[in-house]
């Protein structure tokens, strides 16, 4: 008879989420893994099978997780700018909880250069945030909230540009009022 698993799969995954989020791939050891997860070594590799198939299902639940986050702030939002603007404020602020900046373009730097499956997950999850501010710049444009000169898809390339910077920076000490600024000077295209 299998044994019933002692602990809840999707907190072991999101504790996961969080260590590699921290730490990166490459300083996250099993051992940490063990450590942080509170579950035994065997329990590890039985459930998520080695450290790269853990850290893929982490990417996979981080994902599902940003896009919750997106989506309820894109609901809450009253117009096409308020809702890009949340997504701007949320790349700087993130949550209390949470580590600072993101953890994809985080892997993105880190392991996507040399790891193919990393490198797919990343690009797939760049490309539909580009696509979500493509339909929102698109909405605004069609209710005149936006400038409609140019290409919704190539605004939301270089919005989404600025928006991967701002994930850097906010990893580091920079000034969030210097963040601010940037995601208003990004806002602006939308006014040329």
């Amino acid at each position: 008879m299998p044994r019933v698993k002692e602990f809840d799969v999707d907190v072991a995954l999101l504790k996961a989420v969080k260590l590699f989020w921290e730490q990166g791939y490459e300083k996250t050891s099993i051992n940490d893994l063990v450590d942080h997860l509170g579950i035994h070594r065997r329990s590890l590799y039985d459930t998520f099978g080695d450290k790269h198939q853990l850290f893929l299902q982490a990417i996979e639940r981080y994902n599902e997780y940003l896009n919750g986050q997106f989506q309820s702030g894109i609901t809450r939002a009253d117009s096409a700018k308020q809702a890009i603007r949340f997504l701007f404020d949320y790349m700087i602020e993130g949550k209390d909880d949470k580590p600072p900046g993101c953890l994809l373009v985080n892997m993105a730097v880190e392991v996507a250069p040399w790891d193919h499956e990393v490198d797919v997950k990343t690009v797939q999850s760049f490309d539909k945030v580009e696509k979500l501010l493509a339909e929102l710049i698109q909405r605004g444009q069609e209710s005149g909230e936006f400038a409609s000169t140019r290409n919704a898809s190539e605004l939301a390339e270089e919005m989404h540009n600025s928006m991967l910077g701002l994930r850097v920076l906010a990893r580091t000490s920079t000034d969030k009022e210097k963040l601010h600024r940037i995601a208003g000077s990004a806002m602006s295209l939308l006014d040329s």
